[in-house]
């Protein structure tokens, strides 16, 4: 496959919250300030990059050659728990204000289901290093896109008139599902 075209699937046309429904706990909670959600899309883009790159060369150095491919669930999760420590305090440390916008979603990264399908998938889909590679930044672009482009419908949402039994979530929802289908006419590009 074609890196650019994987590139551009990953982002635009099997994006991960629109076509697969993973990471909605943080796409709802944060996407409601536009900060708040870019930060959340970069932390989650270094997060999937670090850790799918060493759960790469964990299952190739480590476990295949011991016979252990059996592990590669509990290593991938070890090590993505790992990068969502570090990642927290290295925002606590020189960000206090966007840690403090992020609040309980940070550390839900370690359990944020699209870090770890994207490890899963990059070994599933028997990618070698540059493709895994051109995945692993693909994947959470294009998360990141859609947090954006949804925390600013959101901000717009919350100051237009909408009536009281559909404020909040429900308003939430129905614009979510019209940007998945917005995405979804994106699918004869690749």
């Amino acid at each position: 496959m074609n890196l650019l075209s994987l590139a551009l699937a990953a982002i635009l046309i099997n994006n991960v919250v629109l076509t697969k429904y993973l990471g909605l706990c943080p796409f709802f909670g944060v996407s409601k300030s536009s900060k708040s959600a870019v930060g959340m899309g970069l932390a989650v883009t270094f997060v999937i990059f670090g850790a799918s790159l060493i759960t790469y060369f964990l299952y190739y150095v480590i476990l295949v050659p011991n016979k252990m491919e059996y592990m590669r669930l509990i290593t991938f999760i070890l090590v993505i728990a790992s990068f969502v420590q570090f990642v927290e305090m290295f925002i606590k440390k020189f960000s206090a204000s966007l840690y403090k916008a992020l609040g309980i979603y940070l550390p839900l990264i370690t359990t944020n289901c699209v870090v770890l399908y994207v490890a899963q998938d990059n070994i599933t889909q028997k990618y070698d290093l540059l493709t895994t590679c051109v995945n692993s930044l693909a994947v959470p672009i294009g998360y990141m896109l859609v947090l954006v482009l949804f925390s600013c419908m959101r901000e717009r949402l919350d100051s237009s008139a909408t009536p009281k039994s559909w404020k909040g979530n429900p308003i939430a929802l129905v614009a979510a599902a019209l940007m998945a289908l917005a995405f979804s006419g994106l699918a004869g590009i690749v």
